[in-house]
């Protein structure tokens, strides 16, 4: 899991394994054998390291996001029948995004409020 998520970060930045293990001040042979599952549970140290040079949180890292877990189990029914009727209304994935987007900047401007 943070071996993927390590591993895709990389990728996304274009850097090697070596890259990445010179930026970060690590071994590249412990970040290889993390990204292929070998090894499971790195130190809270390595993972601050290999965080700031993939310009994420050590949060992101060891989360397990919501696509994972939905990943583990399918969408429930009641998900696939409101999904199957937005797309027969019209709904296109583009206003779904600009929904979403909508939603997080109402959150936002709550917490603004709060403040």
């Amino acid at each position: 899991m943070i071996g993927q998520r390590i591993k895709q970060l990389r990728q996304q930045k274009g850097y090697s394994i070596a890259e990445l293990g010179r930026l970060a001040d690590v071994s590249k042979s412990y970040l290889s054998q993390l990204e292929r599952g070998l090894q499971t549970n790195p130190s809270l140290q390595f993972i601050v390291k290999v965080a700031a040079p993939l310009d994420t949180s050590v949060k992101y890292l060891l989360e397990e996001s919501k696509q994972e877990k939905h990943e583990e189990s399918e969408l429930d029914e009641e998900w696939k029948i409101l999904i199957r009727q937005a797309i027969e209304e019209g709904l296109k994935i583009e206003d779904f995004h600009e929904y979403r987007n909508y939603l997080r900047f109402q959150s936002w401007m709550r917490e603004q409020n709060k403040s």
